[in-house]
């Protein structure tokens, strides 16, 4: 039911490739760290992004234990994808070690009432989301099973307007972190 969900969800927002790992709902934090990360990075090194978003390691807004560990398995990913020294066995066939350079983790500026108490990173990248408001909405709602939330959620993202917050967890660049108003402001081309 959730794969379907998924599916829905990428229609409305028009991705074109979407993944979803055979893990079990929930029950991430009993999940082996190693060959979770393992799975990742093999997908990080075939897809090869420039920029990669995760949840912060507090889960986001709503702190879910499931939003914690995918954070935790992303930001490893993100960051052993590109050593030849982690998971060696991957290196066959013409893959090879590849770097992301950036990794954001989703912010906010407000925490759901009702909720355990997060601390949630400071935001560095506004972007302008313009008329995908109604879009974004539009695909948490595909997720049926997550309609309990629905007025929780809508309420709270209308609250917060046109804007979405990132906070940028690491880049190849080592800079001050600059503000910014685009994820790939100083991304090299690459292949």
């Amino acid at each position: 039911m959730r794969r379907k969900e998924f599916a829905a969800s990428c229609e409305i927002l028009k991705v074109t490739h979407g993944t979803v790992l055979d893990y079990p709902d929930a029950k991430l934090y009993r999940q082996d760290l190693y060959r979770v990360v393992c799975d990742l990075t093999l997908h990080v090194r075939q897809f090869r992004p420039q920029v990669m978003l995760a949840f912060g390691p507090e889960g986001g807004v709503t702190g879910h234990d499931d939003h914690s560990m995918a954070s935790v398995f992303a930001t490893l990913a993100f960051h052993w994808a590109g050593r030849n020294n982690r998971y060696p066995d991957q290196l066959k066939n013409g893959l090879s070690p590849y770097r992301p350079q950036k990794l954001y983790y989703a912010t906010a500026n407000f925490a759901l009432p009702g909720r355990q108490p997060i601390t949630l990173a400071p935001a560095n990248a506004v972007i302008e989301i313009g008329n995908y408001l109604e879009t974004k909405i539009a695909a948490f709602k595909a997720h049926n099973t997550q309609a309990p939330l629905w007025p929780l959620f809508e309420s709270h993202v209308r609250q917060r307007g046109c804007n979405e917050m990132f906070h940028l967890a690491a880049w190849v660049k080592p800079e001050p972190i600059p503000q910014e108003t685009d994820l790939f402001a100083g991304v090299e081309e690459k292949n």
